[in-house]
């Protein structure tokens, strides 16, 4: 009895379909897949997008930074943005802290 219990164990092992190891692989091929198009790439996506609009700053866009400050860009260096808030009212920010334009009014 002991001896037929062993011997059903034996090719119950995970020797099934002849293939051992490939199942784990694929799914972690699926797995990684699934990353990459549902984070990494709408995130590089996005970064891209980011930059384009950073890069075409010009005098006059309107703007809103990070801080959720909305103003008419000023003026355009190299690292910062001067924005115009208020009438006589102009801010300095990071061109990166800039997340978006807005239709001219």
């Amino acid at each position: 009895m002991v001896s037929e219990a062993f011997a059903m164990a034996g090719n119950a092992g995970g020797q099934a379909g002849g293939r051992p190891g490939y199942e784990g692989l694929i799914m972690l091929v699926v797995m990684f897949a699934i990353f990459y198009f549902l984070l990494i790439r709408p995130q590089q996506k996005r970064a891209k997008q980011h930059k384009q609009l950073i890069e075409s700053l010009k005098a006059g866009d309107q703007v809103t930074t990070a801080g959720g400050i909305h103003g008419k860009v000023a003026a355009v260096q190299d690292s910062y943005v001067m924005l115009e808030i208020a009438t006589g009212v102009k801010i300095k920010v990071s061109r990166s802290s800039v997340v978006g334009t807005e239709q001219a009014q």
